[in-house]
């Protein structure tokens, strides 16, 4: 029964991500492909059969076999991050939020960029 439950939990969480990337596709600002990363991985743990879909997915399976291979990401992904962190980053200068706050997500958005420049490229 109680392996039962994990499964329902790893499959539900699954399903949540898959929407969220599934609406990311549609929302300008909201990543698509974490979310199937995310997806693919909780899966891995309940639902073999979609993960296997995802890995095999036209559109998006290479890109989660790439990440899971190698932990790499195509170079335009890099660029389409960065330039959306920066947007958001001088949106929220503009916003009136307070400055500690502003510049507290600026700094984290700027350790993510240089996290994600340093990820290999597919």
């Amino acid at each position: 029964m109680r392996l039962l439950a994990i499964r329902l939990v790893w499959r539900l969480l699954a399903l949540l991500c898959l929407a969220l990337g599934f609406i990311g596709i549609f929302v300008p600002g909201l990543p698509t492909v974490p979310f199937l990363l995310a997806a693919a991985w909780a899966a891995g743990r309940g639902w073999p059969a979609l993960e296997a879909w995802l890995l095999n997915h036209p559109r998006w399976g290479t890109s989660i076999r790439n990440w899971r291979e190698h932990g790499a990401m195509p170079r335009r992904a890099k660029w389409a991050s960065s330039g959306m962190m920066a947007a958001s980053a001088l949106l929220m200068g503009f916003s009136g939020a307070p400055l500690w706050a502003t510049l507290g997500v600026a700094g984290v958005m700027l350790v993510v960029a240089m996290w994600l420049w340093r990820r290999p490229e597919s």
